[in-house]
């Protein structure tokens, strides 16, 4: 199926990038508990990994608390970002990621990645995936005012290929996704490679929780990915 043949559907399949396609969650861990470290606050890597999946403005206010020194952030966030940096060239897409991908779009849906992490974090992990030809869009957490588990990502993902929420499923790996999707008026599929259990993802809303992006791409046929909207 041509990205002509995706774009003729209504369908879209929204994914989230960090620990659904790529294998990021425990490096993002690290290297904010290093960054966190460098501005004075020794916060432990368990309350870290939890936050991990919403923007940088969320992920400090679940970790610091709302009432922190907020002229610090921008300085946070970019030590993360320059220490994350320093892994690109490691980072690795998860076993069968493209071919979802590939095969989501051979299906009629039109593919957007919906992440929360910055600009240039969401285009260092799309070149690993390999998937260009069949990726319609992709936002990051400066697209919007609020980041996951607000809305407003996934709706703006939903815009940019004008797709509406009855028309679109998720794809993410954080009760965050499920949160954002859901306040959105989507359905989201979760899948456990970020390290949040099934159990959560389910209690979050998930209308169906996998393994890992293999496990999905051979469920595909009998998920809610099977066949898009027309």
């Amino acid at each position: 199926m041509t990205s002509r043949a995706a774009r003729a559907s209504r369908g879209a399949a929204l994914f989230d990038v960090d620990g659904t396609l790529v294998d990021t969650n425990y490096l993002h861990t690290l290297t904010w508990w290093q960054a966190l470290r460098r501005h004075g606050h020794d916060i432990p890597m368990s309350r870290i990994h939890r936050a991990v999946g919403m923007g940088a403005d969320r992920l400090l206010d679940a970790v610091l608390g709302e009432r922190r020194q907020r002229s610090e952030d921008s300085a946070i966030a970019d030590a993360h970002g320059t220490l994350y940096a320093v892994w690109y060239e490691n980072l690795r897409p998860f076993e069968g990621a493209t071919e979802l991908l590939r095969a989501v779009a051979a299906r009629g849906w039109r593919v957007v990645l919906a992440s929360s992490a910055s600009e240039e974090e969401v285009a260092a992990v799309r070149g690993l995936l390999d998937a260009d030809e069949v990726i319609e869009a992709a936002t990051s957490g400066g697209d919007v005012d609020a980041t996951k588990p607000a809305p407003d990502l996934v709706e703006t993902a939903l815009e940019a290929v004008g797709a509406e929420p009855e028309d679109a499923v998720f794809v993410g790996d954080t009760v965050w996704d499920v949160e954002a999707a859901g306040r959105a008026g989507l359905p989201c599929i979760g899948l456990l490679t970020g390290g949040t259990s099934r159990a959560e993802l389910e209690d979050a809303g998930a209308v169906l929780v996998c393994e890992d992006a293999m496990t999905l791409l051979r469920r595909i046929d009998t998920s809610p990915l099977s066949r898009p909207p027309r």
